[in-house]
């Protein structure tokens, strides 16, 4: 078909109705509507004088890697497209522009990482008592018993520590909901000790960061002449690993420590070990040469 002379139609996205807006005042209006600004300076400065109808796809695939040139695709697509997609479907809602379909960079998938073992665990405990680090064995302890995240830990407060029904409220968590964890027989006995002389607005653990966190698990570690494993790793993660291998199923697995996502909880923090070797000594219970 000879295209030469077929007329240009007029594009959808400059229909009459349409009150076009710049990047700046739909990304302003999205923030005062209770969007998150985190990521968004950077990309007003390259995006804010366009105007909404003027935005597509391409464009800012490649301004993600013009802002993060050095960085795997989820950091792109968590600092430029996730942020610019949702001012652009705040923008729709508001009429100011297209709902463009802007679709996630492929991303590799993560590298799993072993969990930290009860043998692990439990030589790091004897290392940390041996060093005197009271707090940095019982915030380990905490999260790898209540599959706490490290920044929950270390915001974690003696407020909010119930030491006679033996639970702690984590106060607006990643999921933005409170959360209550419960604690141990041997965690509770460890906090006890640590509370002594602290108020009720000391943090439990006084670590501030999880920076401070793991260079400390790092020093412990050298110290045990065991593999280095940073907060996640040696707490929510080995919280879930270790309860499912002491047969606990999935979903009070999942309730007990926060999870919201089967995906994530099962594609990501979950890797058994010998998974081959204990269903094979499983089906040994039943020996078909035996008469019924």
């Amino acid at each position: 078909m000879d295209m030469s002379f077929r007329p240009a139609a007029t594009p959808p996205l400059a229909h009459p109705g349409l009150l076009v807006r710049t990047f700046a005042e739909a990304a302003a209006s999205y923030i005062e509507h209770g969007g998150q600004a985190q990521y968004l300076g950077r990309i007003i400065d390259r995006l804010g004088d366009k105007a909404m109808t003027e935005i597509f796809p391409f464009d800012v695939k490649q301004l993600a890697s013009q802002l993060y040139p050095a960085h795997q695709n989820s950091t792109r697509n968590r600092c430029v497209i996730t942020p610019v997609r949702a001012v652009v479907y705040h923008a729709y809602d508001r009429g100011w522009g297209p709902a463009i379909r802007l679709r996630n960079l492929k991303e590799d998938p993560p590298k799993r990482k072993k969990a930290a073992s009860q043998a692990w665990l439990h030589a790091f405990f004897r290392q940390c008592a041996k060093d005197g680090l009271p707090h940095l064995a019982g915030l380990i302890m905490f999260m790898s018993q209540t599959g706490a995240r490290v920044s929950e830990a270390v915001a974690l407060q003696w407020s909010e520590v119930d030491l006679v029904n033996r639970t702690a409220l984590l106060l607006k968590t990643k999921t933005s909901t409170n959360s209550t964890r419960f604690l141990t027989d041997q965690l509770i006995s460890r906090l006890y000790e640590l509370k002594k002389g602290r108020a009720p607005a000391d943090r439990v653990f006084r670590y501030r960061n999880r920076h401070a966190v793991n260079e400390r698990i790092a020093a412990v570690c050298g110290r045990a002449d065991i593999p280095y494993k940073p907060s996640h790793t040696c707490g929510r993660h080995a919280f879930a690993n270790i309860a499912l291998s002491m047969g606990i199923d999935i979903k009070s697995t999942m309730d007990a420590g926060g999870w919201k996502s089967t995906a994530v909880f099962l594609g990501t923090y979950v890797n058994p070990r010998n998974a081959g070797r204990a269903v094979a000594e499983r089906l040994n219970v039943y020996q078909y040469d035996t008469d019924l």
